[in-house]
């Protein structure tokens, strides 16, 4: 006899169809039982957790009242999906996310046809939903719903998608999932009572049937829209979405699992573009999540009994912990250094800078654009402003990198964290293209850091240098060189050779593959390059080696296409020298996700994977006699 499961209505859920055959008065004890599975699976291999207890009974509500997957549910970032996985047939695999060949950390449109748009960067379900709903008007019956956090309405790409949603004539809803850490005071009884009114037919057809007739009246229509939008306006939040042309419902409490279906419902017949704005709290139903929903964004494994998170040792700082310290240091010696990052404090590595430094530091929420150009502009009357970003949200900002800060020359310094591969939040957050969209913009200096110690002077290097710069680092553990606290600018544009080879071969490395190379130099007898600077290169220092060496070998974290190694191959053209020539780094694929091990080697910068590339590649007759 088979013991008894502690989740049995869940486990009898495989697909929302399941679910939809429950009665209502079950969701409560689905959801019960959801949040316990979510606790109990996160608690044994880590993963994204608070942010997706807030959104149980907002997910279940969803499948129950939407027919999904006919109907389009598009969620925004993700971090709050992982109940959506487990009611959309994902299960049982819930335990293998973000590990190699598991579950994706985030939705992604070729795990499940419920995952309706792969998402990973903030503030794009909006956008995306609106092309969905402009597609479903177009003969297909379809309801589309984006759910989208208070974080990613920060965002100017979620704002450009209201203002244009609002001015057409297509049926979608945008659910505003609101998980600050306390509920507003208008929500309870009355307000969920409020939306579930001014959501309900009656209300619909009332204010519908008053427009066709007032419409006649310009005057009288105008002084009533005025009065209606007056009179919501005082009691909700909602008119700025109102005027943007939304019908604004809420907010209700987005744990009343049964006030979230009552008003689901009504919002499901009603025509136009609709907006209900829904109070969760973020760790719901786990006491530390609650309390500290930041450090519970996404643990590690923890026990769920007393929420100690283990943590695995490390034998040195995390390149962030290296970054945080040096703005501590670089603050007390500048008084003009200012610090920004797009909502990324804690991973930055910002927060002790915060308490230290409060006026001096600018967290301007997910808005990568405005981090940028607000830097170009503090710049512009003489601050010095460092700008803390991960390298795929550093993306979201190219135009204003190059026409804000490149173009004028402004001593805007970029703290790219997060370059290269980074293991389980997958391909939308491997930072594997920054070297090449960024050495090719003029005035800006590109550097990469071999170890702790390199990326703190870099850092100060760039400050010093009064224009455009950028130093760019791994996510995790350098390899634990001891960092040295005074600060020295390193020269320009000057690499460093840390192996002489008598082989012929010359290996010339970038970043955090330098460590990796030395035991390959040894192994091969060949000269080790450590680059440093990607631009303005050591041309000088290169040409030289080539004229003293067989064959290169470049070795990067960055896709090929574009790279260092693609820099090195001109330089080379340029000044007329031809050599055989093998560029490593991150082939023309996407990277999926896995650990950080597993992500090198499927991209083949695993130390065994660069050994048989040279040693096949070297090996060839040819280059072997010279």
């Amino acid at each position: 006899m088979k013991p008894a499961t502690p989740y049995p209505l869940l486990m009898a859920i495989d697909s929302p169809a399941d679910l939809r055959r429950l009665p209502a008065g079950q969701l409560e004890t689905v959801a019960a039982e959801l949040r316990r599975y979510l606790i109990d699976t996160v608690s044994q291999m880590g993963g994204h957790f608070a942010a997706g207890l807030g959104t149980v009974e907002l997910t279940v509500a969803l499948h129950y009242v939407f027919d999904t997957p006919t109907d389009r549910l598009v969620w925004d970032v993700g971090h709050q999906a992982y109940p959506h996985k487990v009611l959309t047939g994902r299960r049982d695999r819930l335990r293998t996310i973000k590990l190699k060949g598991g579950l994706a950390p985030f939705p992604t449109r070729v795990e499940s046809e419920y995952d309706t748009f792969g998402v990973g960067h903030s503030s794009t379900s909006i956008s995306a939903a609106l092309g969905m709903a402009i597609a479903a008007a177009r003969g297909r019956s379809r309801r589309i719903v984006s759910v989208i956090g208070d974080g990613a309405m920060s965002a100017g790409m979620a704002f450009e998608a209201l203002n244009h949603a609002g001015s057409l004539d297509v049926d979608m809803l945008v659910i505003l999932n609101d998980n600050d850490m306390s509920i507003s005071e208008n929500v309870g009884a009355f307000s969920n009572y409020f939306a579930r009114v001014l959501s309900g037919k009656l209300y619909a057809t009332l204010r519908e049937g008053s427009k066709r007739v007032l419409s006649r009246m310009p005057t009288v229509w105008e002084l009533a829209r005025r009065s209606e939008e007056h009179m919501k306006g005082m009691v909700l939040p909602g008119t700025i979405f109102e005027e943007m042309g939304f019908n604004y419902i809420g907010p209700i409490d987005g744990h009343d699992i049964g006030a979230l279906v009552a008003t689901l419902r009504n919002l499901r017949d009603m025509k136009g573009p609709q907006f209900l704005h829904v109070i969760t709290r973020k760790g719901k139903g786990y006491a530390p999540a609650e309390a500290d929903p930041i450090k519970w964004h996404g643990p590690g494994p923890f026990d769920p009994k007393s929420g100690i998170i283990f943590k695995e040792t490390a034998s040195g700082p995390a390149y962030s912990q290296v970054f945080g310290q040096w703005m501590c240091d670089m603050a007390e010696l500048d008084p003009q250094l200012v610090a920004i990052t797009p909502a990324m404090r804690e991973g930055s590595g910002l927060v002790e800078y915060s308490k230290r430094f409060p006026e001096r530091y600018f967290d301007v929420a997910i808005a990568e654009q405005h981090a940028v150009t607000l830097g170009a502009g503090m710049a512009c009357e003489g601050l010095h402003p460092v700008i803390a970003i991960y390298s795929t949200f550093l993306q979201r900002a190219y135009d204003q990198l190059i026409h804000d800060v490149a173009l004028q020359n402004l001593p805007v310094t970029l703290a790219i964290d997060r370059a290269g591969l980074v293991g389980g939040d997958g391909a939308t957050h491997q930072g594997s293209y920054d070297l090449s969209f960024l050495r090719c913009i003029p005035n800006l200096v590109l550097m990469a850091p071999a170890d702790e110690n390199e990326c703190r002077q870099m850092l100060y290097t760039a400050v010093q240098l009064r224009r455009p710069a950028a130093v760019r680092y791994p996510r995790g553990q350098g390899p634990g060189v001891v960092q040295e606290p005074v600060m020295q600018a390193l020269p320009l544009g000057k690499a460093q050779v840390r192996r002489d080879g008598r082989s012929g071969l010359l290996l010339i490395a970038v970043g955090a593959m330098v460590p990796m190379c030395d035991w390959l130099a040894e192994k091969h007898d060949a000269t080790l390059v450590n680059l440093r600077f990607v631009k303005p290169l050591d041309e000088e220092l290169i040409v030289h080696l080539a004229g003293t060496h067989r064959a290169l070998v470049t070795i990067e974290e960055n896709v090929v296409a574009g790279g260092a190694g693609s820099a090195i191959n001109e330089c080379l053209l340029a000044h007329g020298h031809v050599m055989p020539t093998l560029n490593l780094g991150i082939p023309d694929r996407f990277i999926e996700h896995g650990s950080r091990e597993d992500c090198l080697a499927a991209a083949g910068l695993d130390a065994a994977s660069i050994d048989g590339a040279i040693e096949h590649w070297w090996r060839m007759p040819a280059r072997a006699t010279g």
